[in-house]
């Protein structure tokens, strides 16, 4: 994972401790590097020029940069993560012909920040600026392909601004000076990545509804916590995603009611679950226990990106949730987030600094009554404890589920009877969220025994959308819905058309699934009905996936270790 560098400084140039010294670092890379990744023009939506882009969490990029500033020289527009000196945004390659003419693009970053969140994009990009908000200094606006620059402007401008607008007001301001989003091209392996200044987006999130944009008021949420406060190594990635979520969820609160956050609590706990339940190829977290954990042990060598999960992110937020039930509410956890923010602003921490300033803040602000509460938090089992259940039960507000749980619990009763002879309807769902639809598909994995086969052919002739839908979450849902069935002959009818849809290959589609989210679990759901079928597929796509992705999904379907 990479080691120091040690520069050592020649004794007989006598230089002293305050002395500027010039130091030149001569590098060279290889092409088994993963930070950077480098599409074909058929890869983007455009298929007209090339496309370039960075990920480099958790650790591709070891070699921190010691300038603030940057300057890229490119024929396509280059985008980093910080502020834009020149050109101006908006001016398209600075009015020089994209492909053709170079450009010099400067970029300045007064703010330091993890090698991780060093970024670079380029390709054929366009820029258009969000609405500004009145007495704010910081800018939004989306970066994407003109192909989807109108889709993508469309989805995110009523939402984005008023994340940062929000998120600033319970906790610190907003200090990077510009929250723009770049839409990537498909083979992108995450749902967003918090880069400072420029968060990558998935271009799944375009569902055409704004359904999907709480990943952007995740992101967001990362401006303080991983961007600002961030994790000094990956055993305690927790601190960067629990909090993350946790104020995600908060925002969901603040701008849609309280209900909305729990509603989202309850569909990160069925992600939660299946986390902790996951396999992958011959090892599962159930035979490599650590990576249940939220401070996890790795040996030396050990790549994170192995115990990738939910876990950080799911756990980790109900354990927030439940320290501010015991504590006594938003109202005494908001001013804690924005001491600990301010405490630690720069700095790269651990889980033992986070605890101690945790008794710190509330043996200040609360006395013994606040430490009593605390002595009695079992933060070992929290912190360090494995299985597949949370250290105490956490309970959620149901309203916006109920609908859900009612038409799953219609459908659990429905066993007993003929497909023929069941009185379910498309107008079912026509008052159901996607959200809702989400936790109503859930709901209906966890039933145990399984419905029928022949009930899910009656539901998938019913909601016909399930198939076609372009909203990911949904469609990832009801591919692991029928391909988990134990009726396998009727879950070969769906192999191949979710095959095809995590590779593009689909009549319409809209691209490859390259977000692990959902081609990891989809391919691991059709190579257990159909291996053979699996295998093609990717094998065929491997090349179209990012290296990440490609890696893990090997791994998931056994074609490495």
């Amino acid at each position: 994972m990479g080691s120091a560098l040690a520069v050592t400084l020649d004794p007989l140039q006598s230089v002293k401790s305050g002395d500027g010294v010039s130091v030149t670092i001569a590098y060279n890379t290889t092409e088994k590097c993963t930070a950077i990744g480098w599409l074909e023009k058929e890869q983007t939506a455009g298929k007209k020029f090339p496309f370039l882009f960075s990920q480099c969490q958790p650790v591709p990029c070891k070699i921190p940069l010691p300038s603030k500033y940057a300057t890229v020289r490119s024929t396509l527009p280059a985008l980093c993560s910080a502020l834009r000196v020149s050109p101006p945004s908006e001016s398209i390659h600075d009015g020089k012909k994209v492909g053709k003419e170079i450009v010099e693009y400067k970029y300045n970053q007064p703010i330091a920040i993890p090698s991780y969140l060093i970024a670079i994009a380029s390709g054929d990009l366009v820029y258009k600026p969000f609405d500004p908000l009145p007495g704010k200094s910081w800018k939004t606006g989306c970066w994407a392909e003109p192909e989807t620059i109108e889709a993508s402007y469309w989805e995110f401008h009523k939402d984005t601004a008023h994340y940062v607008e929000v998120a600033e007001k319970l906790v610190t301001p907003y200090e990077f000076g510009v929250y723009d989003v770049l839409v990537l091209p498909p083979s992108f392996p995450y749902g967003g990545m918090e880069n400072a200044c420029l968060t990558f987006l998935t271009p799944t999130l375009l569902a055409g509804d704004r359904s999907l944009v709480d990943v952007v008021a995740h992101e967001a949420s990362h401006s303080w916590f991983g961007n600002n406060v961030t994790t000094a190594d990956s055993g305690h990635f927790w601190l960067n995603e629990g909090f993350t979520t946790y104020l995600e969820r908060i925002l969901q609160g603040e701008l849609h009611g309280s209900a909305e956050r729990e509603f989202s609590y309850i569909i990160g706990r069925k992600a939660l679950t299946d986390a902790l339940k996951q396999a992958s190829g011959e090892r599962s977290y159930e035979d490599e226990r650590k990576y249940q954990r939220l401070v996890i042990p790795y040996t030396f060598g050990e790549d994170p990106d192995n115990a990738y999960s939910s876990i950080p992110y799911e756990k980790g937020s109900n354990f927030l949730l439940y320290l501010e039930r015991q504590l006594g509410g938003l109202q005494v956890m908001l001013p804690y987030l924005k001491d600990y923010v301010n405490t630690f602003r720069g700095q790269s921490i651990r889980t033992d600094e986070w605890k101690k300033h945790l008794f710190k803040h509330f043996s200040e602000n609360g006395g013994q009554e606040k430490l009593d509460i605390l002595n009695k938090v079992d933060f070992d089992t929290w912190l360090h404890g494995e299985g597949l259940e949370l250290p105490a039960v956490i309970e959620y507000d149901t309203s916006l589920a109920k609908k859900a749980y009612d038409l799953a619990d219609a459908w659990n009763k429905s066993r007993s009877s003929s497909p023929s002879d069941l009185k379910f309807s498309p107008s079912d769902l026509k008052d159901f969220s996607s959200n809702q639809i989400v936790v109503f598909l859930e709901t209906l994995q966890s039933l145990s025994p399984p419905l029928p086969g022949s009930h899910l052919q009656h539901m998938s002739d019913t909601y016909s959308s399930f198939n076609t839908t372009g909203n990911a979450e949904i469609r990832s849902r009801w591919y692991g819905l029928v391909l988990e069935n134990p009726d396998k002959s009727f879950a070969k009818e769906f192999t191949e058309q979710a095959a095809k849809w995590i590779v593009g290959s689909e009549k319409g589609s809209t691209g490859l699934k390259g977000r692990m989210k959902f081609c990891r679990p989809g391919f691991r759901s059709i190579h257990k009905v159909e291996s053979d079928l699996a295998v093609k597929y990717f094998e065929a796509n491997k090349q179209y996936f990012h290296p990440i992705a490609a890696k893990l999904i090997s791994k998931d379907l056994g074609l490495s270790k």
